[in-house]
């Protein structure tokens, strides 16, 4: 369940403090779970945490 009712924000229009701040409690979150080396496995760990707060993430590398 999103935090917010509209559509989610794309990460990359994020201020840099507000990524950090998310980067940071992400990481809280990611010490819970058993660690992978799968980057896959990574980017959609990120990807669907951050949806789950209203954030829309593309890897764009």
């Amino acid at each position: 369940m999103s935090e917010t009712d509209g559509p989610a924000r794309p990460w990359a229009q994020l201020g840099p403090q507000e990524q950090t701040e998310l980067l940071i409690e992400y990481g809280r979150w990611l010490d819970t779970l058993p660690p992978t080396c799968c980057l896959e496995t990574k980017i959609a760990r990120f990807r669907s945490w951050l949806l789950s707060r209203g954030v829309d993430y593309r890897d764009e590398a």
